[in-house]
């Protein structure tokens, strides 16, 4: 077999090997007939690349694109969800998603910022949502009746009553991110703390492994970023349901209850036209311009015959013509069949 080695490229590594790789031709030789053997190519064909311990990959790059694809979900509903609440149009979209350490993470943060821990029961530790000043103050002026026009941002933490208005911002948050894990798993989460300091708060040590999402947010004339902050311990109970295969399955089996009862919801409220044709005839032109007060017009139709319910355009029910505490009314027999010709 092409795999094995025959006996004289044996005697050519192990020359090689006691000649210290002195002699360039035996050892070049014995390289390229080891290579062409196992049908490796060249040494230019392998692909090396660099690994850093100190940053191991904990999660694959199927269970990074499926996450990816769960948060743009959020992202989406966030953004409705705020676009609703600030009465403008809120853009949100995922702008990155990477694996870093966590202190890297607090380091890239600005101070001060608005820093903020969510608990997601029944999982156990928290997850850290950090939203920009650069955006969190122009909703705060939103939120107050501002207009954002010439608005100045802040170098200094958050007050109480901005803290305030911003926990219902978070509200909406955690409402889109249970609404997002819950193809995955339930998650309960709740706003535990926030803080203006990123480098005060150690939710996991500074060199475990954490996946960072980053948000771009758009709210008018103005922009800014949001990140996620998702440990992997915290994750890890679920980490097998995230692969890409996985997650596409889960998602397409499983129904989206809220979705049909929001549909529900909104398709309850909606307002329909309903008519019902008593009669028709035909006449010609001469008729039509000779009729005087007071004319009869036959229809050849009798009186008691059923009569047909139309919603929208279309008939669906057969009934009889009536009166209901003083006022024409319309009693359903039946649903149209296709054999009705009434």
């Amino acid at each position: 077999m092409s795999d094995l080695l025959d006996q004289n490229e044996v005697d050519a590594l192990l020359a090689a090997v006691d000649s210290g790789g002195g002699d360039e031709e035996v050892s070049s030789e014995s390289s390229r007939v080891f290579y062409s053997s196992r049908r490796i190519g060249s040494l230019e064909d392998i692909e090396v690349r660099d690994y850093d311990f100190k940053r191991p990959e904990r999660v694959s790059k199927d269970q990074m694109r499926a996450l990816q694809t769960l948060h743009e979900a959020f992202a989406r509903s966030y953004g409705a969800l705020l676009s609703g609440f600030l009465r403008t149009i809120v853009e949100v979209k995922v702008a990155n998603i990477e694996q870093m350490t966590f202190s890297e993470f607090t380091h890239s943060l600005p101070n001060p910022t608005c820093f903020n821990l969510l608990s997601c029961e029944p999982l156990d530790g928290n997850m850290c949502l950090e939203i920009s000043p650069l955006i969190i103050y122009p909703v705060i002026d939103r939120l107050l009746g501002g207009s954002n026009a010439d608005l100045f941002i802040p170098q200094r933490p958050l007050t109480a009553i901005e803290l305030r208005l911003v926990s219902k911002i978070i509200d909406k948050a955690k409402a889109g991110l249970a609404e997002a894990w819950s193809n995955i798993t339930p998650l309960d989460f709740q706003l535990e703390e926030s803080e203006s300091n990123p480098a005060l708060v150690q939710i996991v040590p500074p060199n475990e492994v954490v996946v960072v999402v980053s948000f771009e947010v758009k709210m008018g004339s103005r922009a800014g970023t949001m990140s996620l902050c998702i440990p992997y311990n915290v994750i890890e109970p679920v980490i097998e349901k995230l692969s890409n295969q996985t997650w596409a399955a889960y998602k397409k089996n499983k129904k989206d209850n809220q979705l049909r009862v929001r549909l529900e919801g909104h398709l309850e409220a909606a307002k329909l036209g309903v008519t019902t044709v008593l009669a028709d005839t035909t006449m010609n032109v001469n008729d039509l311009i000779n009729l005087q007060v007071g004319d009869v017009i036959l229809t050849g139709k009798p009186a008691s015959s059923p009569l047909s319910l139309s919603v929208e355009g279309k008939r669906k029910y057969i009934g009889q013509l009536g009166q209901y505490r003083g006022n024409r009314a319309f009693k359903v027999t039946r649903a149209l069949s296709p054999k009705d010709r009434v």
